[in-house]
């Protein structure tokens, strides 16, 4: 079983910035593999335990992606790829998607894509299954399970408090929940062969890829402004009585802002 997993290097912060085209100022953070990432190759790895094959990590960015991609290979992964041009920057949900489609596509043979449910310096969500969209590959989301068996998979997905059993033929495309598993700790021989390993960097020039839907250009979000909201201090106000009274003073309050 061949399994593509495509993760993302994120910053390492509670506060970002970004610049006047709406990018994430990247310079100068300390960046980490997005934590549900390595879910989803920890997912990788006990699939390839299990039937065999090979894991390769996908990951697009600049230079310092290399880290995440190392990291990467000290889990075990079997191949790294580094997508990395001027032309893939500022991308959007939809850009990045597509780049990572056709990287996808080159790469070719492959039984399952696996990325994390969302990134946790967007929060969108997007990038899983607009992968799936370009690929046109059946979309399995939300998984806290995944079981393979006769060319099929089924995978125990969370809707909020719903649980419930979904399955789709190979190849397919799985978005995991950080539940699905806890990503195992590095040996240190691991660490060893990581950084003796080469990772192949892939521009523009080497998918291909067609260049009006790259980066900040291909890009059909725009962005009209952003910015960090400013915490006005209001007025506090004690509610004075029993505590039934006071549920009653709250509510009535509420009702006549017209926030309940």
């Amino acid at each position: 079983m061949n399994i593509i997993v495509c993760i993302k290097q994120v910053p390492n912060v509670t506060k970002v910035q970004w610049d006047e085209n709406g990018s994430l100022i990247r310079s100068g953070l300390p960046t980490i593999i997005n934590p549900v990432d390595k879910n989803a190759i920890e997912a990788a790895l006990q699939l390839k335990e299990k039937h065999g094959g090979k894991v390769t990590v996908l990951s697009m960015g600049p230079s310092q992606v290399e880290s995440a991609l190392r990291e990467a290979l000290c889990m075990g992964v079997d191949e790294v790829i580094q997508l990395s041009d001027r032309k893939f920057a500022g991308a959007d949900t939809w850009a990045t998607s597509y780049t990572i489609g056709v990287a996808i596509k080159k790469i070719g043979d492959f039984d399952l894509v696996i990325t994390g449910v969302e990134a946790m310096d967007g929060n969108t969500a997007q990038v899983g299954p607009q992968i799936a969209e370009y690929l046109n590959l059946p979309l399995l989301s939300y998984a806290l399970g995944i079981d393979v068996n006769d060319g099929k998979v089924r995978i125990k997905q969370k809707l909020g408090d719903v649980l419930r059993v979904i399955e789709a033929s190979l190849p397919a495309l799985i978005t995991v929940e950080k539940e699905i598993n806890e990503y195992r700790v590095t040996p240190i021989d691991k660490v060893v062969e990581a950084f003796d390993k080469e990772i192949p960097v892939w521009g523009v020039d080497d998918i291909p890829a067609d260049v009006v839907h790259l980066g900040l250009k291909g890009s059909p979000t725009k962005l009209r402004k952003v910015y960090s909201p400013k915490l006005e201090k209001g007025q506090v106000e004690m509610l004075q009585g029993t505590p039934e009274e006071v549920a009653r003073q709250l509510v009535d309050k509420l009702n006549a802002k017209f926030l309940i």
